[in-house]
């Protein structure tokens, strides 16, 4: 039975031997969720290919911030294809270890989030706009009666003045609203998939 999801202590990512680390010394943690996903030592895969194909749609508060925030985006060119990965920062792909190159794992197609590598333990994506260049982290940890659960990690890098002042501006309502939501989208997703 899997009690601990919600938001976790930095220390749930941070002492955590991810390989994540050494790609993102120039990044901030932002925050780390528990995944109400419990499975076994192999079950990362099946999250990352559930969260790939989309963890379904958002309702209410988070689904009018998300649409708020993508109509900004429109109206003042936060999501231009010339603030992406590849126009204004370059990708975390060109920061992999050898080992971890034939290792992209899938794009997401509900947002738009490029894979970075895919372990047996860990998944990252990335994405960039004109306010951040950020970092999706999915791990995959065991838990204290012997499960595994998913573990998220969002890593942020803002861009300049402007991004860091976005990013407090945005902070409580990701806590409070569109993270909270997420996590219980995925967790809905994974029962779906269980069942």
């Amino acid at each position: 039975m899997l009690t601990n999801t919600g938001r976790l202590p930095d220390t749930a990512h941070t002492a955590q031997p991810w390989r994540i680390h050494a790609l993102v010394p120039d990044f901030r943690l932002e925050d780390v969720w528990a995944l109400p996903t419990p499975g076994g030592p192999g079950d990362l895969d099946r999250l990352v290919r559930q969260m790939a194909g989309g963890p379904g749609g958002f309702t209410g508060a988070a689904r009018a911030l998300f649409a708020l925030r993508w109509k900004l985006g429109r109206w003042f060119g936060w999501d231009a294809p010339e603030t992406r990965v590849g126009a204004r920062v370059e990708s975390l792909r060109a920061r992999l270890p050898a080992d971890l190159l034939g290792s992209p794992g899938p794009d997401l197609a509900a947002v738009p989030l490029t894979s970075v590598f895919l372990t047996g333990t860990e998944w990252a994506a990335e994405l960039a706009n004109r306010t951040v260049h950020t970092v999706m982290h999915i791990g995959w940890v065991p838990t204290p009666d012997g499960g595994h659960r998913g573990q998220m990690a969002v890593l942020v890098k803002p861009n300049g003045a402007f991004g860091r002042a976005y990013m407090a501006a945005i902070r409580p309502f990701r806590h409070l609203i569109v993270d909270p939501a997420l996590v219980r989208l995925i967790g809905r997703g994974w029962q779906r998939s269980a069942a």
